[in-house]
């Protein structure tokens, strides 16, 4: 059975993927949590290719993928779970912590080292917040976690239908977590003992200060409970939530070139209206 996962892993995973952004769409449609913004059409086009980037530059740059590498890992019998001799199931469930706990860390890692902001910011810049945000990473910073991942995988032994399975897991939160989706409130305090919802994680992306270091998890709620980094509501309700980064307002950081320049730009180049050299020039 798991040997006809793994030869369609591609396959599932293009179902997974289109499938959950077809019903996120329709969700975000029908229940919105905050009426999408006039830039929708910019910010999705921007999303989308920088996404489409990041597929192609991580396949250059790991000619295996995770679940080929985990197969690499056990045929030589590398990993923690592979020297314990550790069951299916036990090892489905460690792999699932392990790696969301390795998304955790990063994730704060990214927030608090100055060069991995940098990276990082482009995700955060986004103006607005719908499961479009979800996709948009700078590719730089998708060759920094994706290595983690491969290490990760590596030091756990991390079986390849587990890593599979989890990859499916992390996909289809990633949209409803970014999600512009309004949820009954007893409903979302009940999943977030648990789990991470889309309230949850919407404070995350305030500009507000000090809210957007907090609600790091990707998964499960509680490695913010545990590290002091949970936050149960914003300040201004999340009706009032302010999305994005101050210096990067302008219509222009929506669109794929600027978002590639981000990194590297200061905070002055950054809030320099696109047409400002031109017009210094011609004075």
């Amino acid at each position: 059975m798991s040997d006809g996962f793994l030869t369609r892993a591609a396959e599932i995973y293009a179902y997974v993927f289109f499938g959950s952004v077809v019903a996120i769409t329709l969700v975000e449609w029908a229940m919105p949590r905050r009426r999408p913004g006039e830039t929708l059409a910019l910010r999705w086009f921007g999303n989308v290719a920088i996404w489409i980037l990041d597929t192609i530059v991580v396949r250059a740059i790991f000619p295996v993928g995770t679940i080929a590498w985990a197969v690499f890992c056990a045929e030589r019998g590398w990993g923690v779970l592979h020297a314990v001799g550790a069951p299916a199931s036990v090892g489905l469930v460690v792999t699932l912590i392990g790696l969301d706990f390795v998304n955790y860390s990063q994730h704060y890692l990214l927030h608090r080292i100055p060069v991995l902001w940098r990276l990082h910011r482009t995700h955060h810049s986004d103006a607005e917040y719908d499961f479009t945000t979800g996709l948009r990473f700078h590719p730089v910073e998708t060759i920094f976690t994706t290595s983690l991942q491969f290490g990760a995988i590596f030091l756990l032994g991390a079986a390849p239908l587990a890593v599979f399975t989890v990859q499916i897991v992390f996909l289809a939160i990633s949209f409803i977590e970014h999600g512009n989706l309004r949820i009954p409130a007893g409903l979302d305090r009940l999943v977030r003992l648990v789990f991470v919802t889309p309230d949850m994680h919407r404070i995350h992306h305030s500009q507000a200060a000090g809210e957007s270091q907090s609600n790091f998890s990707n998964l499960f709620s509680w490695w913010d409970r545990l590290f002091g980094t949970y936050l149960q509501a914003p300040a201004a309700g999340h009706e009032g939530i302010v999305f994005g980064l101050p210096e990067f307002t302008e219509r222009k950081h929506a669109t794929l070139p600027w978002m590639l320049a981000q990194p590297f730009l200061s905070d002055e180049e950054a809030t320099t209206p696109a047409n400002a050299k031109a017009v210094v020039s011609e004075q």
